[in-house]
C-alpha cells in the first residue's frame, strides 16, 4: 500500500500512479556510529510521525549498517512508510541485482522495497540490469525501480533498453549551490514525468555557511536547512527530497521547512547568491 502523506504535505507521483511525500529521510552515514544508534532512530521514527514517509538508504551506506538501522526503526511501522534502497554497480547484473536485493531486504526486516535504485552507472549494461530489476518486480520484491546519477544522455540510452520505460525516479545532486540538472536534466524528467529526487539538499552542510543564506534566512525568521529546503521543494511535484537527521530535533526542523512561504524578494536574493545555470554542466556527485 502507498504511505499514507499527511494533508499539508507536497507529493510527487511517479509515473506507475502511485504518490509518495516531497519530503522524505536520507540515511548516509546513519548507523555507523553505535553511540548514536538510539537518537538516530528516534530520528527516522519522529519523521516517520511528522509524515516524512519516504526513507532512502543504500546497501553501499556503512556496508548494510544503514539497511538495519532503518529496519529496526520502521520495525511495526513498514506500511507507513516508503522505503527506498539502491544498489551498488558493482553487484547490478541480473543475478547480482536480485541478490543484493534480498540481502537489503534482510537486513531491513521486510518483504518488499517501494523503490529500488541502481546507485551509479557501472560495468554492468542497463539491460542486464533493468532485467534484474523487472525479475524482482514480478516476484513482488519491490514494487518499482529507479536510477541514481544519471545524467541525460544515461537516461536516453535507458529508455532505449527493453522494460528502460519503467524507471519511477531518478536521484541526482540537487541544491542551490549544484543547480546544474535544472539546465538539462529537470526539462528532461518534466518532459518524460519522470521526477527527480535531490539528495544532499543542504550539500552536506557546507551551504549552511553561505553569508547570504543566513542573511535571508534571518529574515524570514526560519534557519539555513529550512530555507535551502523550502527552495529545493519549491519545484515539487517535480522533485522530491531526501535530506539526513540524526536526532529528532533535527528531523522536527527539516520537517518545518514544509511551512516555509518563500516570498519574491527571498527568491530574487538567492537567485543572485545562486545564478541558475546557462550552459550544460556535467552532472555532479558526493
Amino acid at each position: 500500500m502507498t504511505a499514507p502523506v499527511a494533508p499539508a504535505h507536497p507529493v510527487v507521483t511517479l509515473p506507475d500512479g502511485r504518490t509518495v511525500p516531497a519530503l522524505g529521510q536520507g540515511t548516509w552515514n546513519l548507523g555507523d556510529d553505535p553511540r548514536r544508534r538510539e537518537a538516530e532512530i528516534a530520528a527516522l521514527r519522529a519523521g516517520i510521525d511528522a509524515g516524512l514517509t519516504m526513507i532512502d538508504t543504500a546497501e553501499m551506506y556503512g556496508g548494510g549498517r544503514s539497511e538495519t538501522l532503518v529496519g529496526e526503526a520502521v520495525a511495526g511501522r513498514r506500511d507507513e512508510v516508503f522505503l527506498v534502497s539502491k544498489v551498488l554497480p558493482g553487484n547490478a547484473s541480473r543475478r547480482g541485482t536480485v541478490d543484493a536485493c534480498h540481502a537489503s531486504l534482510e537486513r531491513l526486516g521486510t518483504d518488499r522495497l517501494d523503490l529500488y535504485l541502481l546507485h551509479w552507472r557501472g560495468r554492468h549494461p542497463l539491460a542486464e540490469t533493468v532485467e534484474g530489476l523487472e525479475a524482482l518486480v514480478a516476484e513482488g520484491a519491490i514494487r518499482g525501480w529507479g536510477v541514481s546519477n544519471f545524467d541525460v544522455d544515461d537516461l536516453d540510452e535507458l529508455l532505449a533498453v527493453p522494460g528502460g520505460g519503467n524507471v519511477q525516479t531518478n536521484q541526482v545532486l540537487y541544491n542551490l549551490a549544484r543547480r546544474g540538472p535544472e539546465f538539462d536534466l529537470l526539462p528532461w524528467a518534466r518532459e518524460h514525468r519522470v521526477p527527480l529526487t535531490s539528495y544532499s539538499p543542504v550539500d552536506g552542510g557546507e551551504l549552511l555557511d553561505h553569508p547570504v543564506l543566513g542573511e535571508v534566512a534571518d529574515d524570514l525568521g526560519i534557519s539555513p536547512t529550512q530555507l535551502a529546503l523550502a527552495w529545493v521543494l519549491r519545484l515539487a511535484p517535480d522533485l522530491m527530497v531526501a535530506v539526513k537527521a540524526g536526532t529528532a530535533e533535527h528531523t522536527l526542523e527539516n520537517a518545518a521547512a514544509l511551512a516555509v512561504d518563500l516570498d519574491d524578494q527571498a527568491f530574487v536574493r538567492l537567485e543572485r547568491a545562486f545564478p541558475a545555470p546557462t550552459s550544460k554542466v556535467p552532472l555532479e556527485m558526493r
